[in-house]
């Protein structure tokens, strides 16, 4: 299944040969990670300062990633409230020497802009 790739990825890894599970996949704790790590890039910059992740809506395993897969997470704000950014995740797999593009995953997380110094809940900038 070849699909056509969104522009400009938030985040391009390799996973390691440390991060599979016993099926030879993936550890959806690890996809899950680097989702979080590709979400807060966007929402730290949306909310020119920290943020905490505080949801995670519904994911989904379309597809199994496999050693080797180069991983491309794809991130925008779907939502955006006074302290609160809603950000969609979609995670592709490019497999066979760049020659098929599968998407393997996708959820919202939602952020929250936090204040450096209360470590409280602060509104988003204008």
């Amino acid at each position: 299944m070849d699909e056509t790739l969104p522009p400009d990825p938030v985040l391009r890894v390799v996973p390691a040969p440390r991060d599979i599970n016993a099926n030879g996949h993936i550890f959806g704790g690890w996809v899950l990670s680097q989702m979080d790590i590709a979400g807060g890039i966007i929402a730290h910059r949306v909310a020119e300062g920290p943020v905490a992740t505080v949801a995670i809506d519904a994911m989904e395993f379309i597809h199994p990633i496999l050693l080797h897969d180069i991983i491309s997470l794809y991130a925008q704000v779907e939502r955006r409230g006074r302290t609160s950014l809603a950000i969609r995740i979609e995670v592709y797999s490019t497999r066979d020497n760049g020659r098929t593009h599968v998407k393997v995953t996708e959820a919202l997380f939602t952020f929250v802009a936090i204040d450096e110094q209360t470590k409280r809940p602060r509104p988003l900038p204008a």
